[in-house]
């Protein structure tokens, strides 16, 4: 059972708010339009970025150190949809090493909207890494449709540069030269920069914490799932307490078989 209820202050149709309200299966190109990007940033950086994660019922944003346990056959056509709509899918390099990476596949059911968009063939991977700590000989960054792009700070070592480089990445810095620390504003002007203005994180924890603190965050498609996971797992944001909690509005909830699966936006004042 599938149930998609739109939440907008838009006026909708009447055979919308009918079809919202069956129990019926979902094609690829209803969640694309449920889910597409807006049309212009809300915010200033000149992109919108969406979050998409998922977490048990007490909060854990992993199970045994990866996020496939708590996932489902619903989460992951929506993950696939989520990365059919993206120019550029940012993930911090710890997930790239704990979920095994690959690139984004070029897919059928997405190559008209996408080329109407004037969007690649496929987005592509951006890896955020202040060290390099990357095996550069992987798939994700050889074997790519579109270049991975890698985003660091500005003081990863020469041998490891060149050694991304090398690889066919496509290297950004953003960040501080001093600190090496990179900086999530300057991940998402300089993807925007790029022509990358439809982003996608699929975090971990730690980097969507840097999007949070930042202010950066325009979305967050979170997928509830029907589970207790207990244990000391990381929360889906993982980083310095805001100093006001940043206020989202429900936009859309989907649920299958006790999955939820949630889309909220960023109020901006």
């Amino acid at each position: 059972m599938r149930r998609l209820f739109p939440l907008s202050t838009e006026p909708t149709t009447g055979s919308a708010a009918a079809r919202g309200a069956e129990d019926r299966e979902w094609g690829l190109d209803e969640l694309a339009d449920a889910y597409a990007y807006p049309d212009r940033p809300p915010g200033p950086t000149g992109a919108v970025l969406r979050a998409n994660m998922v977490s048990s019922l007490d909060g854990a944003a992993h199970h045994d150190g990866r996020s496939q346990p708590l996932s489902s056959t619903a989460d992951m056509r929506i993950f696939g949809v989520l990365r059919g709509l993206a120019d550029a899918v940012v993930v911090g390099a710890e997930t790239v090493r704990r979920e095994g990476y690959r690139p984004a596949r070029a897919r059928e059911a997405f190559a008209e909207r996408r080329a109407a968009l004037g969007q690649a063939p496929a987005p592509a991977i951006a890896v955020v890494s202040a060290g390099l700590d990357l095996d550069f000989s992987l798939p994700l960054f050889t074997e790519p449709v579109v270049p991975t792009l890698v985003i660091t700070g500005g003081r990863a070592a020469g041998d490891r540069l060149a050694a991304a480089r090398a690889s066919g990445a496509d290297v950004v810095l953003a960040g501080d030269a001093e600190s090496g620390r990179v900086d999530a504003t300057t991940i998402v002007t300089a993807l925007a920069a790029r022509g990358h203005t439809r982003l996608l994180t699929e975090g971990g924890p730690k980097l969507l914490g840097l999007f949070a603190a930042a202010g950066v965050l325009d979305e967050l498609c979170l997928s509830m799932a029907p589970m207790l996971a207990a244990g000391d797992a990381a929360r889906i944001v993982n980083g310095v307490a805001l100093v006001e909690p940043e206020r989202f509005a429900l936009a859309s909830v989907l649920e299958e078989a006790g999955f939820l699966f949630t889309r909220y936006r960023r109020i901006y004042q």
